[in-house]
């Protein structure tokens, strides 16, 4: 898909400070800003790495001040807010911006064009900015490219304030410099492909505002170090490129090396956008940018059975985590394995799907699956339902493929048998089973759910008892295990299938509301007592390959979401007509963690509505074309506006719907993707006119 912003949107900052681009390497490191490369954010930045030690995200090239010379002026090309102005002012001449498939601006000087592209190198930690200067005259003046580097060297969650401690020195390498004002971060190289020179000049740039960190109550102004200045001769139709690495790109290479490393790049990404000529290609290749391969740095420990050796071997150098969204957030166990099936299995990637179950099978500890990965292995055990989660994972593998079931015998098949024997046992902690088979989980102070926001201390929506989601997943994951230890011939295994019986009918007695305007499903059950509040966990009774709910009640269940929950963008987690709905989320951190499951809209629950809708539905052609028609801004305007070309974490519950929270999540790009695969399967007709009608993007 393509994405084209002319003159006129980019001069509207208003509006084009709310786009944002976003380049990444398959890392976990990432480059990215605004439209116009105003950076709004203390996320932003052109160089951000992920490192093992210190284990995190760090911005380390936050900016350029890019200028050029000629004819005794000075013209600027990038932009920055200070207190009370914005300077630079390079958007007014930004002719045009392209987010992909990497960000390009092109900006006009009378009859002299400057274009700049941004790339990181796939799999290395190097970022390239290429500068290609084009004349309708032949007249051309001497013309140089001005270049100061603007260094912030911190945690992606902080901001850098003034300080004398500072080292701010530069030493002299092959075409640049080396930095390291930050002794705990790796060295940074900057370096010139042209006729250059640099200029050690340090100082601090002070004050710069990041106008979204305000909004969210964080801390928004910045100094930053300017440790030198390079001064690059330049020629119309000859590229010259800017590097800031960890590595030094021209040790033993010569001046030639970054030019070849940009084109085979550029190459290799050209080809796969025009391959991803669909929508469902352009959200496989979206996707790809979750899966990563963290960083070691000797802190990745050696396997520590025969079963994770042998994994070792067999996936070798495959993604071993998948980034829950970008900006901030890291690798989650639940996140994960919600999109996994959409980013592997549903997009051609197979492999790199096995490989990660497989992996976070051997992590599974006593029943529990982590729900925070850490490249060290000092994994996080604090989730109910990340273990259940794996058990739909390894369905939606079998679904997609079903000749992976030896794959799923050798390496989930233990887990699985883990996880249902250690949670049927009342092994898991906060964990414990009823006399009627169901899951009580946590208490007054916990948050094991994905709902999990908490404010002073005290979680919003409280869900402790048995949740109506946690219940439909632990009554799917003793189904499927039946199936699986059947078809594979497990020894010693008790079936379950009396207490599921008895499960289904307990189920819809303790659930089932009766409403003047049509019956549900309760949110949480807990003690003879029902939270009636119509929220979207209820659809996973209805959704799941096996579901606890009776089939005569599906229809009730989609029908009372569809009227409550569904918006253009996904679902809300709250119904309108509740006390406690938040119609937009805004503010500062608890007013936002306030918000976050009391009406904000959630794009991932697509999937599981998709689902259950089919299920329900006696015309399957029909509710897909309904569903289909009603989320087409979803992938129309949508991908043109917040992080442009992918799909952002949460939305305002009312209309317009604002986007909010991450600019790229995983599971929203990974389930809408399965949900289109889905609707596909079931109505290729109604799929086909409805994709055809959806033309291409833009702004």
């Amino acid at each position: 898909m393509k994405f084209h912003y002319d003159r006129p949107s980019c001069q509207n900052l208003r509006r084009v400070l709310r786009r944002e681009w976003l380049e990444t390497n398959g890392l976990g490191d990432y480059a990215s800003s605004s439209l116009v490369c105003c950076n709004t954010r203390k996320y932003h930045g052109l160089f951000v790495t992920e490192l093992a030690r210190p284990a995190g995200r760090h911005v380390l090239l936050s900016t350029l001040e890019e200028s050029i010379c000629m004819a005794g002026r000075e013209f600027f090309i990038s932009c920055r807010k200070h207190p009370g102005v914005y300077h630079p002012r390079g958007h007014e001449y930004m002719q045009e911006a392209q987010p992909g498939p990497w960000p390009r601006h092109r900006y006009r000087f009378g009859d002299v064009f400057l274009t700049r592209e941004i790339m990181l190198l796939p799999g290395r930690h190097v970022l390239l900015v290429r500068y290609l200067v084009e004349c309708d005259s032949p007249d051309v003046p001497p013309l140089t490219l001005r270049l100061k580097p603007l260094l912030a060297c911190r945690n992606m969650h902080t901001v850098r304030r003034e300080s004398g401690d500072v080292d701010m020195r530069s030493s002299a390498t092959l075409f640049g410099a080396s930095v390291r004002p930050n002794p705990e971060l790796p060295e940074l190289f900057l370096q010139v492909e042209g006729d250059s020179a640099y200029t050690p000049a340090p100082d601090w740039y002070r004050t710069i505002e990041y106008l979204v960190e305000q909004e969210r109550g964080f801390a928004w102004q910045e100094d930053l170090i300017m440790p030198g200045v390079f001064e690059i001769a330049v020629r119309p139709g000859e590229a010259v490129y800017f590097t800031a690495s960890t590595e030094s790109l021209q040790k033993e290479h010569g001046r030639r090396e970054i030019g070849s490393l940009w084109e085979q790049a550029a190459a290799l990404r050209l080809q796969e956008t025009e391959q991803a000529d669909t929508l469902q290609r352009y959200l496989a290749l979206e996707g790809r940018r979750f899966l990563v391969r963290m960083p070691s740095d000797g802190a990745r420990p050696a396997p520590a059975t025969p079963e994770a050796a042998d994994i070792e071997q067999k996936y070798g150098g495959t993604p071993d985590s998948v980034v829950a969204g970008y900006h901030w957030f890291g690798a989650w166990g639940r996140d994960t394995l919600i999109a996994l099936p959409g980013l592997t299995f549903y997009a051609g990637r197979r492999r790199e799907g096995e490989a990660l179950l497989a992996r976070m099978g051997q992590a599974a500890r006593d029943g529990l699956i982590p729900n925070l990965l850490l490249p060290d292995g000092n994994h996080a055990y604090n989730s109910v339902d990340a273990s259940l989660w794996y058990v739909w994972a390894v369905q939606m593998l079998l679904r997609a493929d079903p000749e992976s079931l030896p794959f799923v015998r050798q390496y989930c098949w233990p887990a699985i048998r883990q996880i249902v024997e250690a949670y049927g046992q009342g092994r898991v902690p906060f964990v414990h089973t009823d006399v009627e088979g169901f899951l009580n989980v946590g208490d007054a102070g916990t948050q094991l759910t994905w709902m999990d926001a908490t404010v002073n201390g005290r979680p919003v929506t409280p869900r402790h008892g048995q949740p109506v989601e946690i219940s439909a997943l632990w009554y799917n994951a003793l189904a499927f295990a039946d199936w699986l230890a059947r078809k594979i011939d497990a020894r010693n295994w008790h079936d379950n299938e009396n207490l599921r019986r008895r499960m289904r009918v307990v189920f819809t007695h303790r659930y089932w509301v009766h409403d003047f305007r049509g019956d549900y499903l309760a949110d949480v059950w807990r003690d003879g007592e029902k939270d009636v509040r119509v929220r979207p966990n209820q659809l996973f009774a209805v959704s799941l390959p096996y579901p606890v709910l009776e089939e005569d009640n599906y229809a009730a269940v989609v029908s009372r979401v569809r009227q409550c929950l569904l918006t253009p963008y996904g679902l809300r987690t709250l119904a309108p007509s509740a006390p406690d709905y938040h119609s937009l989320y805004e503010g500062g951190p608890a007013e936002r963690d306030g918000a976050y499951h009391q009406g904000t809209v959630w794009t991932w629950l697509l999937g599981a509505y998709g689902d259950a809708l089919l299920r329900a539905a006696w015309d399957e052609a029909g509710a897909a074309d309904a569903l289909l028609q009603t989320l087409t801004p979803l992938f129309t305007r949508h991908l043109a506006e917040a992080g442009v070309g992918s799909i952002s974490e949460i939305f305002d519950g009312d209309p317009p719907h604002r986007p909010d929270g991450c600019i790229a999540q995983a599971w929203s790009v990974a389930e809408s993707l399965r949900l289109l695969r889905t609707l596909e399967q079931a109505a290729p007709d109604v799929y086909a006119r409805w994709e055809a009608g959806l033309g291409q993007g833009g702004n």
